[in-house]
C-alpha cells in the first residue's frame, strides 16, 4: 500500500486512555518507513541514473563538439586539397604548354636547319654538275684535240710513207678517215 503525504496528514490514531494505541502507531511507521525508504531507494536510483544521463549526455556533447571541430577540420582540408590539387593542376597545364612551345620551337628550328642543309646540298649538287659538266667539257674538247692531233700524225705517217703505186707491193695501210668521193 502506497502512503501519500495527504495519508500521512489525514492519519488518525485510535486514542487509548493513556494516548494512542502504539501498536497501531508503531504499525504505521513501519508502513511510512518502509515507503519512505522505497522512495528513497527510488530516488537514489534516479539520481544515479541522472548523473549517468547528465554524465551520458555530457559525453555526447564532448563527442558532438569533437565530430563537429573534426567535420570543420575535415571540410578545410578538403577544402586545401581542392586548391592544392587545382594549383597542381594548372601547374601541370602551364608546364605542359611551355614543354610544348619548346617542342614547336625545337622542331621549327631543326625544320629551318633541315631546309638551309637541304639548300647547301642543292648548291653543292648544282656546284658539283656544274664543274663536272665543265670537267667533262674539258675532257672532250681534249679529246676532240687528241683525235685532230692523232689524224694529223696518221695523215702525216701516210705522207711519209710510200705511195703505193711508186711499189709493186700493195699498201699496208689504208687512209682512215678520208671521205670518198
Amino acid at each position: 500500500m502506497a502512503i501519500s503525504p495527504m495519508d500521512i496528514q489525514q492519519h488518525q490514531f485510535k486514542t487509548r486512555l493513556f494516548g494512542y494505541d502504539t501498536a497501531g502507531v508503531d504499525h504505521f511507521l513501519e508502513m511510512v518507513a518502509d515507503q519512505l525508504e522505497q522512495l528513497y531507494r527510488e530516488h537514489q536510483e534516479l539520481k544515479e541514473e541522472l548523473a549517468r544521463t547528465r554524465s551520458e549526455l555530457e559525453r555526447m556533447r564532448e563527442r558532438e563538439t569533437t565530430l563537429k571541430e573534426t567535420l570543420l577540420t575535415t571540410q578545410r582540408m578538403v577544402e586545401d586539397i581542392r586548391e592544392n590539387a587545382r594549383t597542381e593542376a594548372e601547374i601541370t597545364l602551364t608546364e605542359a604548354e611551355l614543354k610544348a612551345e619548346r617542342i614547336v620551337r625545337d622542331a621549327e628550328e631543326r625544320r629551318i636547319q633541315l631546309i638551309n642543309e637541304i639548300q647547301e646540298i642543292k648548291r653543292q649538287k648544282i656546284s658539283f654538275e656544274t664543274s663536272l659538266r665543265a670537267l667533262v667539257e674539258s675532257h672532250l674538247r681534249l679529246l676532240d684535240l687528241e683525235v685532230v692531233e692523232v689524224r694529223r700524225e696518221r695523215e702525216e705517217k701516210l705522207l711519209d710513207e710510200p705511195l703505193p703505186f711508186d711499189d709493186a707491193s700493195p699498201p699496208l695501210i689504208e687512209p682512215v678517215g678520208e671521205d670518198e668521193g
